[in-house]
């Protein structure tokens, strides 16, 4: 679908705040920088920034957690003679065809940015560890109760952590590279290729209680 006049003003505008918070937080550092700052260097009202972006960290972390409902679904809705492996496999597919067209598009160099302000500021590493762990266990707790008695807890949390983590040591490391957006999309897959091969290969038997 072609993007409307209107929408394309809105994305130019976000993407603008992106760049000039990224900036500041480079040029001066994330603790010390403020939303005022921000607006003011984006060329925008304070009002107009809170539109967009509720705290300065959500100009960083603002698509983390948008439609997880979708992953959470797909688990739940498992299929008959799935193995866990499998039904991973097709949640993290679900989730990117549902999430691929909604995320804004962004250049090399904010997708670097972003990695890099992420891995050098505590608060803001704090923040994704935070994050990842919340969405882990969720998606731990999910697959357990679609495998009533055929999964444990530590066999669902190392194939949550080994999925998980793959995808997003590969996202890094493309980022971290200038790779394009296309690429980081690339890289995600292809770690989800090479986890799949270990999930796989767990096969809970059927009938039998082991938590």
């Amino acid at each position: 679908m072609e993007e409307t006049r209107r929408e394309r003003k809105k994305r130019l505008t976000r993407q603008r705040i992106v760049m000039a918070a990224i900036r500041l937080f480079e040029e001066q550092g994330y603790e010390q920088t403020t939303m005022a700052q921000i607006a003011a260097a984006a060329d925008v009202d304070p009002k107009t920034f809170s539109n967009y972006f509720r705290s300065k960290d959500e100009v960083l972390f603002v698509d983390v957690g948008r439609d997880y409902d979708v992953m959470f679904e797909a688990i739940a809705e498992r299929r008959p003679q799935e193995s866990p492996g499998e039904v991973l496999g097709r949640m993290v597919q679900e989730y990117r065809a549902h999430r691929r067209p909604k995320v804004p598009r962004r250049e090399p160099e904010e997708l670097s940015a972003t990695a890099r302000l992420v891995l050098t500021s505590p608060a803001l590493q704090a923040k994704s560890l935070y994050l990842l762990l919340e969405l882990q266990q969720r998606l731990a707790d999910e697959l357990l109760k679609a495998f009533p008695g055929q999964l444990d807890p530590i066999t669902a949390a190392a194939m949550i952590g080994s999925l998980l983590g793959a995808i997003q040591q590969a996202g890094l490391a493309s980022v971290q590279l200038g790779r394009s957006q296309e690429e980081l999309w690339e890289a995600t897959q292809r770690a989800l290729d090479i986890a799949l091969s270990g999930l796989l290969s767990v096969r809970p038997p059927t009938g039998e209680r082991t938590n």
